[in-house]
């Protein structure tokens, strides 16, 4: 993750999403379905996930030669797990996961240390606390391949995290044929946009990677 970059991120779905899907939205969930062809849900719990060139990582012996011959650790993030506590007024958002790792060279156990980012993220574009973390790789002697596992976690605030009341009823008024505005989409209104925006947060993580590990990614 690198500054003044945009976000293009894959989102992983949080636990249960798919039974809230089916219709068994618990109390304070948000769902859309009141005639004007809308269906959504959104949770107080930050969406989880890994921002396009920062889920791989790939080290090189020597430094300015990034051919696949002089390439010496590749590494990937896989098998994120979500967990939220949404009980207190301060939501608890944690993401296990995998890191699988690959050495060229396998003589000798080795030690390989990795930075990892967690960052949250608020309204798609707006950094509001980021971490930085360490996974740690130990390759025995003779091994190619190894792994490990790390976690991130964050706080969010479950009020900036809730819809104002005003705009819930306006998402959510069942509106029936004949109303002035029954056709129109309530989600398209510029006001409505920007409190979803303001209410939405997203727990992003990755490798830190260098400005070159991070266009090496997005050209290979």
């Amino acid at each position: 993750m690198t500054p003044n970059r945009p976000f293009l991120l894959t989102v992983l779905p949080v636990a249960g999403a798919a039974a809230m899907l089916a219709g068994c939205a618990r109390e304070g969930e948000l769902v859309i379905d009141q005639g004007v062809g809308i269906s959504a849900i959104r949770s107080v719990c930050p969406a989880v996930g890994v921002p396009d060139f920062t889920g791989d990582i790939t080290t090189f012996r020597t430094a300015g030669d990034r051919t696949a011959a002089n390439m010496d650790v590749t590494a990937s993030i896989t098998n994120v797990r979500t967990s939220c506590n949404d009980t207190g007024e301060k939501v608890y958002s944690e993401a296990t996961f995998d890191v699988l790792a690959r050495r060229t060279g396998t003589a000798g156990a080795r030690r390989v240390e990795l930075p990892y980012y967690s960052a949250v993220l608020r309204g798609g574009s707006a950094v509001q606390a980021k971490r930085i973390g360490t996974v740690v790789i130990n390759f025995a002697d003779g091994q190619e391949r190894a792994q490990a596992s790390a976690k991130a976690g964050a706080f969010v605030d479950r009020a900036e995290a809730t819809l104002p009341p005003e705009i819930r009823e306006q998402i959510t008024r069942r509106r029936r044929a004949g109303d002035v505005d029954a056709a129109l989409d309530p989600l398209a209104d510029p006001q409505v946009k920007a409190a979803l925006a303001r209410a939405t947060f997203e727990l992003l993580i990755g490798f830190q990677l260098t400005e070159e590990q991070l266009a090496y990614n997005a050209t290979r």
